[in-house]
């Protein structure tokens, strides 16, 4: 099963593509970033298309998002959660089977503490994914261990399906 993972946000929005069927199970990982100078309504059109271009490259069977959780700042809560009614709308679009999980869920498929660390979730996508190094941004390591997460708990499916 391909499975793309997101750590959505607007400045840097995480991917990572994964096949569970393959050997190698990364096909891909990286960051889609929108330049600071562009308008808001711009830097939303450019993660629009950018996840176009992944959904055509890969055509992921499912997608996998990252839940937002609180910040302190309103105005950020704010353009990240419009970032993300992006990322979702694109997702419905382009593949329609979207699961979301928190922060504390991902954090437990992957340690086995839904308090862990980020340097050892960081760890544990690179150990279950044996991968020579931790991938770079954070974003996209954050987006792999979404990705890792759906994989892991994809029995319990329909609790977590976006309705």
């Amino acid at each position: 099963m391909v499975i793309l993972g997101i750590d959505p946000g607007y400045g840097i929005v995480g991917y990572g593509v994964i096949d569970t069927n393959s050997i190698d199970m990364v096909l891909d990982y990286g960051a889609i970033t929108t330049p600071k100078e562009d308008s808001f309504p711009l830097r939303l059109q450019e993660i629009e298309e950018s996840l176009k271009f992944l959904f055509d490259k890969y055509k992921p069977e499912v997608v996998a998002i990252e839940e937002l959780f609180y910040f302190k700042n309103q105005k950020t809560v704010i353009q990240v959660a419009q970032a993300r009614g992006v990322i979702v709308l694109a997702c419905q679009k382009y593949c329609g089977k979207i699961y979301e999980y928190t922060p504390l869920q991902i954090k437990q498929a992957l340690t086995g503490q839904g308090r862990a660390e980020k340097a050892q979730v960081q760890y544990m996508v690179k150990a279950i994914l044996g991968l020579s190094s931790i991938p770079k941004p954070d974003d996209a390591a954050d987006a792999l261990a979404v990705a890792i997460c759906h994989s892991q708990t994809s029995c319990q499916l329909n609790q977590n399906q976006a309705r």
